[in-house]
């Protein structure tokens, strides 16, 4: 299990899905040349048709992220019914743990205020109501479905950022790395990108062995590996070529920008590596981070527990994260999106927990957002008549919608009918 995956009461099929990933992950790490899908057409790659394209983070909140305590409506009643002993207090309390109001319906509770800066700066944007529109309750599928980017279709083997960058042109021609998982083996979202690897910790990417021998056998991995078979000579030059670049970058000695702090644990060191890789200006286009934990059935405790130790190491990264890499500074094009595969129930359970529901919460974060908002198409109160087979928040905005009009806006591939195949978004206004 990722180092990101804080302690949680998962169920079976979260831990199952989580060891499953790493396994099988591990096992299929590769430096071999991206598989694209038989259904992709040879296309024109797309040129950027905006002055600066952003390099996109993307952040997977794995396990079912719940929305109802990342961003609270404070002011419905039902939410306090429904949750008795897990609702963030209304901020005009007079309670401690009392949230922060965002507008007149919603709040961040106290571990998500690292994010407030960011959100008052208008860079910030919270979509609530966001999720699959096809139903499903399993960890595995809903995973799968948003990272392929269609439910239900098994011949899709790539996932949406791997097609958007095989189908774009490389941001900075020859990149040796275009783009870059934080972990032990390729993610869906990005499997099918060119110049893409799964790296767990660019400061110590290195060939295993002595580091007495290091060089010796990188230069036999270039020189001899294969001979002139193809395709592993390319890939055998790609990886070295790989291992000297990351070198190049003093991520040991990296000193974040606007006194940034970044949590000392396995998500903020690498939101704080993909800050030095961005700031190398080495050509990385995207950047996948996961961080797990978020299957919340037994004592959630979003105001002093298991929860809330996670809410406050994400809100407190990710907020360094801006003011490290975007605050008051415009040399660096960043897109930050956040998403999990489902939210929880409205009600909490008999375990002081929450299961698994439908619409959840996504974070999105860069200059040309239009942020210091909460994002809701119709949302309705919380009452069950109102629930998602009543007892869930409805999924009213898909989530490639947020997706596609980040990929279209602002990372410049217009592409969108490879990139989601059968599906048409839905422009929602969240690029400037």
């Amino acid at each position: 299990m990722s180092e990101h995956e804080h302690a949680a009461c998962g169920c079976r099929e979260y831990h199952e899905l989580s060891r499953r990933n790493f396994i099988v992950g591990t096992a299929g790490a590769t430096v071999f040349g991206a598989i694209l899908p038989a259904w992709l057409p040879k296309v024109v790659l797309a040129r950027s048709e905006v002055s600066s394209r952003d390099i996109i983070v993307n952040i997977f909140q794995r396990g079912g992220a719940d929305g109802l305590s990342l961003v609270a409506p404070f002011a419905d009643a039902n939410y306090y019914t429904a949750r008795p002993a897990l609702a963030i207090p209304r901020p005009d309390s007079g309670d401690a743990n009392r949230g922060t109001a965002l507008d007149n319906t919603f709040q961040f509770p106290r571990p998500m205020l690292g994010l407030l800066p960011a959100y008052q700066a208008g860079e910030l944007l919270c979509v609530h109501g966001a999720g699959l529109a096809y139903s499903s309750r399993s960890h595995f599928d809903a995973q799968r479905f948003i990272e392929v980017g269609k439910a239900a279709d098994l011949t899709i083997t790539t996932g949406w950022l791997g097609r958007h960058l095989a189908t774009t042109e490389a941001m900075r021609p020859g990149a040796t790395l275009r783009g870059l998982a934080m972990s032990s083996g390729l993610p869906t979202d990005l499997t099918g990108g060119p110049k893409t690897l799964p790296i767990p910790d660019p400061a110590t990417y290195a060939i295993g062995g002595s580091a007495t021998t290091r060089d010796a056998r990188a230069d036999w991995l270039a020189t001899d590996f294969f001979l002139d078979q193809e395709p592993a000579r390319s890939s055998a030059l790609d990886a070295t070529a790989t291992l000297a670049l990351l070198r190049s970058i003093n991520f040991t000695g990296y000193a974040p920008s606007n006194g940034a702090v970044y949590p000392n644990n396995g998500f903020g060191r690498s939101l704080r590596s993909a800050a030095a890789l961005i700031k190398a200006d080495i050509g990385v286009e995207a950047i996948q981070i996961d961080i797990g934990g978020w299957d919340t059935h037994v004592q959630q405790d979003p105001l002093a527990g298991a929860m809330y130790n996670l809410m406050l190491t994400f809100g407190n990264a990710v907020g360094a994260f801006w003011a490290d890499v975007l605050q008051g500074n415009g040399n660096y094009n960043v897109t930050l999106v956040a998403m999990s595969e489902f939210g929880r129930n409205v009600r909490q359970n008999g375990s002081a927990g929450t299961d698994h529901g439908r619409g959840g919460v996504m974070f999105v974060m860069g200059h040309q957002i239009t942020g210091g908002r909460v994002l809701t198409n119709n949302w309705l109160p919380l009452a069950r008549e109102n629930q998602q087979d009543g007892q869930d928040v409805r999924v009213t905005i898909d989530h490639r919608d947020i997706l596609a009009e980040v990929v279209r806006n602002r990372l410049g591939n217009a592409n969108l009918d490879l990139i989601w195949p059968g599906y048409t978004a839905t422009m929602r206004g969240v690029t400037r």
